[in-house]
């Protein structure tokens, strides 16, 4: 394969290299470019990830089938109660994606989390709420495309990196003009909290979008006003909100975030992604993916896909459920079947509230289940076991470079339902993802 070859030349140019000036000379350039993550450096391997274009190509189809079915299941979920209900939205969650954005698509931004194996591509959970990585991947890959490792590797490989900034604009004036707006460059504000740690990734796509002729800024939605006509921030109006800003986080701070929504529900300014995304945003999603119930929402193609890439999930309630064809009670299957299965909140992230079963001895595992069948703030889901995918990588440490064994969480990042680049996390651990404390490494796409 030609990652793998790759990989091996990547090793050999890197045992020829000052492997610690380079670890220094790379941290430069992440701090130059504001690759933190809440004050440490996102990346502190030597290597990017591999993958062949043949492997591309089965992730596209992939993970832009789950995205199209992201949309047709957030907007039939309007009208189809039973729908509605396996979702498990709460009340203003309900209300909030009952708004009319103005336009259709739902989410102008989403993520697939996946494990890329050579014989299997599968998904642990579909990110459909403007999902955080574009600005870092797309500057991370840079800083790890001008390495002189780099330019010697392409002497031998054809490589490519995606410009995820640039397409992650795109898609963002596109359901712009299918909003309807007109202003050319429009006046774009990326919401969140001025204290999240990825406040820097905004700065840098907020640089990365001017360089491409559309000016943006960088807003706390404590900042924004609504005068019933036109939503602004220092007195400068806002035509297109990127909406990094949860709506967990609307729901919980509804007075803050209070000129935000009235501008939504008065269409007086578009904001991507729609409020509507809270649905698929949801691990319950997979729960109705994979269940018999709902398989009237996926054309023939899709159903082989699905079999393929989702693994068994269903919604922790106590009853009945089917599982490879056959009547199960969900709570027995789950008690019987610690060791491959994994035990989620349906509505957290970074890997808050995850159990794995086949960490847990069998009395923590069925205190985790009646913990969750009695969880009344939401819903939770157990999922079945999935294959991870663990590659050796140079790390940068105190001690200076190590090998070490490490998970990679290969995330495609969907724009408008279009495959467009890669967040690629590592960890020691059982779970990869930045929140938690992993880290982060480009993709590149080996050719020839």
């Amino acid at each position: 394969m030609n990652a793998t070859g790759a990989r091996g030349r990547w090793a050999e140019i890197l045992g020829e290299t000052d492997a610690g000036a380079l670890c220094e000379a790379l941290g430069r350039r992440m701090r130059a470019e504001r690759l933190t993550f809440g004050g440490r450096l996102l990346c502190s391997a030597l290597r990017p990830f591999f993958i062949d274009a043949g492997d591309e190509d089965r992730i596209r189809r992939a993970a832009e089938t789950l995205a199209a079915l992201g949309e047709r299941v957030a907007l039939a979920a309007l009208d189809w109660p039973e729908l509605l209900d396996e979702l498990g939205p709460s009340p203003e969650e309900l209300r909030l994606a009952r708004i009319d954005p103005g336009y259709r698509t739902v989410s102008t931004s989403s993520r697939a989390d996946a494990f890329l194996l050579p014989d299997s591509l599968q998904f642990a959970e579909y990110n459909a709420e403007s999902p955080g990585g574009p600005g870092y991947a797309d500057r991370l890959a840079a800083v790890f495309d001008e390495t002189p490792v780099m330019a010697r590797l392409r002497e031998s490989f054809e490589v490519r990196r995606h410009p995820t900034i640039e397409r992650l604009l795109a898609a963002l004036l596109a359901s712009y003009r299918e909003w309807g707006g007109r202003a050319s460059p429009p006046s774009m504000a990326i919401v969140d909290w001025r204290e999240v740690p990825t406040w820097t990734e905004f700065e840098v796509l907020r640089d990365g979008f001017a360089a491409l002729g559309v000016p943006a800024r960088v807003v706390d939605p404590r900042d924004l006003t609504f005068d019933g006509r036109r939503l602004a921030a220092g007195g400068q109006p806002i035509d297109l909100v990127f909406r990094r800003l949860l709506v967990a986080d609307i729901v919980s701070r509804g007075d803050e975030c209070r000129a935000l929504v009235e501008a939504c529900e008065q269409q007086a300014v578009c904001v991507a992604n729609s409020l509507r995304c809270k649905l698929t945003q949801k691990k319950t999603f997979f729960a109705v993916l994979t269940d018999e119930r709902f398989e009237r929402l996926l054309k023939p193609g899709e159903r082989d896909v699905i079999r393929a890439h989702v693994p068994w999930t269903r919604r922790v309630r106590d009853g009945a459920a089917s599982h490879q064809g056959q009547a199960v009670d969900l709570l027995e299957h789950a008690r019987a079947h610690r060791e491959r299965l994994v035990l989620k909140p349906s509505d957290e992230y970074g890997g808050k509230g995850v159990h794995l079963g086949w960490e847990l001895s069998p009395a923590a595992w069925d205190a985790a289940l009646d913990a969750a069948l009695a969880d009344a703030e939401q819903p939770w889901i157990v999922q079945e076991r999935i294959g991870v995918l663990r590659e050796p990588f140079p790390v940068c440490g105190p001690d200076g470079v190590t090998e070490r064994d490490m998970l990679v969480d290969l995330a495609p990042f969907l724009f408008r339902g279009r495959l467009a680049g890669y967040l690629t996390r590592l960890s020691a651990g059982g779970l990869a993802n930045v929140t938690s404390g992993g880290g982060q490494v480009p993709v590149f796409v080996v050719d020839r």
